[in-house]
C-alpha cells in the first residue's frame, strides 16, 4: 500500500548568514526595520540557489514573480556587529504564487529577532496575471516531491 504524502511532510528551506553593517543600523544603533526584508531576500536567494529555482529561472521563462505582500514581525533587536541566521521556508500551496516564510535568529544564542512571509504571483509575458502554474514551477514542484 502505497502512503499518501501531506504537504507538512516536505519541508524545503535554506539558510544564509549575514554580519550587520554600520551602513544597516539607525539612530538608535540597531538594525533599521526595511534592512530585514533585504535579509530575508537573501534567504530567499539561498533558497532559489539550494533548490534550482532561482529569478533567472523565471526570466528565461518570460515569467515575472512580483512581491504582492511581504510582512516582518519584530521580536529582538540586531546590532551592528551581530551575525544572524536567516532562515527561508517554502510554503506549499495549490494556488499559482510562491509563499516563503521566513525566520531569522541571532548567531551568537539562536534567539529569534524576526519572523516574517513574502507572496509572489506570477505574470506572463503581457504582464497579466496568471491563474495556473508555470509549467517550469510545476515540472520544478514535482522534482521536489510536492505534485
Amino acid at each position: 500500500m502505497q502512503k499518501i504524502r501531506t504537504l507538512s511532510e516536505i519541508i524545503l528551506s535554506a539558510e544564509t548568514e549575514i554580519k550587520v553593517r554600520f551602513s544597516e543600523v539607525d539612530s538608535l544603533r540597531i538594525v533599521w526595520h526595511g534592512n530585514y526584508f533585504k535579509y530575508f531576500e537573501e534567504a530567499r536567494e539561498a533558497f532559489g540557489k539550494k533548490y534550482d529555482i532561482s529569478y533567472l529561472d523565471y526570466l528565461n521563462n518570460k515569467i515575472l514573480a512580483p512581491v504582492v505582500h511581504v510582512d516582518c514581525d519584530y521580536k529582538l533587536p540586531l546590532v551592528y556587529g551581530d551575525e544572524a541566521i536567516v532562515k527561508a521556508t517554502y510554503q506549499d500551496t495549490e494556488a499559482a504564487k510562491i509563499i516563503i516564510n521566513f525566520q531569522i535568529f541571532r548567531k551568537s544564542d539562536y534567539k529569534i529577532i524576526a519572523t516574517g512571509q513574502s507572496i509572489q504571483v506570477f505574470l506572463n509575458h503581457k504582464r497579466e496575471l496568471m491563474l495556473t502554474l508555470p509549467h517550469f514551477v510545476s515540472d520544478w514542484k514535482k522534482k521536489w516531491g510536492l505534485l
